[in-house]
């Protein structure tokens, strides 16, 4: 029986869908929203650009980007954990493979599109709805502008007993969310599909060497640290919310009881310097409360 490895590891995603066109070819036809009839039929490799890294989880996003024989784009990325700037990363990311399409002098209606599909094994919206598809609209309108669409998957929500997508799509998405080191038995189903029978065999530990082997648990540990370090800084901005807001109603609270000291002091009829003093408010803040409380009562 084979030991499989986790193909949600950066290193083996890459290895699987970054050096095999044929299976990216299937899993993008499979997954990507494409207008109907406009297969991907073949793809050529393009070379990462750089983008901004993100505050946590630097060096947990792998993306494989490519062209097909159409002219159009995709970059696919896989991420292990959501946080908050991964959206704007992927905006980014297709916005400037769309400008970068362009040379000087070039003509606009040259430019193509561009998908951006990204696997997100966590969580970061509430409800059920794990596939979710972005592109420009007119909000007025029926009507909508194709040329950058962006496609994000929620892993962990994925359900395939209680889907009717296509099925070459959830035995894709079977095959990133439920294979790993801990699977004894592949499901017939997948083995039906030749493409993902092929990345299977990828999968097996025995087609790594000790070096490959090496590096893929080194990932592993990289991400466990980055995970540690994430959830330290929660808990630290979680404690200092805390004393803020502990610090902010102590402060409210205080202020709330000498309001209501200086009503009453001047329902008794004692002297404005006087309340002011037992208070310890200025003549200005003193003359703002009353007149508060007298608009309030006009």
């Amino acid at each position: 029986m084979p030991r499989y490895l986790d193909p949600k590891n950066d290193f083996i995603f890459k290895k699987i869908f970054g050096h095999h066109p044929d299976l990216l070819k299937s899993f993008l036809n499979a997954i990507l929203p494409l207008p109907e009839g406009c297969v991907i039929e073949s793809l050529a490799y393009l070379v990462s650009e750089h983008v901004p890294e993100m505050e946590g989880f630097k060096s947990t996003i792998v993306d494989v980007r490519c062209k097909d024989n159409h002219n159009r784009y995709f970059i696919v990325e896989m991420q292990m954990e959501w946080v908050s700037d991964f959206m704007k990363r992927m905006i980014f990311n297709t916005a400037a493979t769309y400008v970068r399409q362009l040379k000087k002098g070039e003509l606009y209606q040259e430019l193509s599109p561009v998908y951006g599909l990204a696997l997100i094994n966590d969580k970061f919206e509430k409800g059920e709805e794990w596939f979710h598809h972005y592109r420009m609209s007119n909000t007025n309108k029926n009507k909508n502008l194709d040329d950058i669409q962006l496609v994000l998957i929620e892993l962990p929500k994925l359900k395939p007993n209680t889907i009717t997508e296509k099925k070459l799509t959830i035995l894709w998405l079977r095959f990133l969310k439920e294979i790993n080191e801990k699977t004894k038995e592949i499901d017939p189903n997948l083995l039906e599909v030749e493409e993902i029978k092929k990345a299977l065999t990828l999968l097996e530990e025995s087609s790594y060497n000790e070096a490959e082997l090496l590096e893929y648990d080194k990932r592993w540990d990289f991400v466990s640290s980055e995970k540690t370090l994430l959830a330290g800084k929660f808990s630290e901005g979680e404690a200092k919310g805390l004393a803020k807001g502990l610090e902010k109603g102590r402060a409210e609270g205080e202020m709330k009881a000498r309001v209501e000291m200086v009503y009453n002091l001047h329902q008794l009829g004692i002297p404005i310097k006087n309340i002011a003093t037992a208070a310890q408010l200025s003549m200005e803040e003193l003359n703002g409360i009353l007149k508060k409380k007298q608009e309030i009562f006009s």
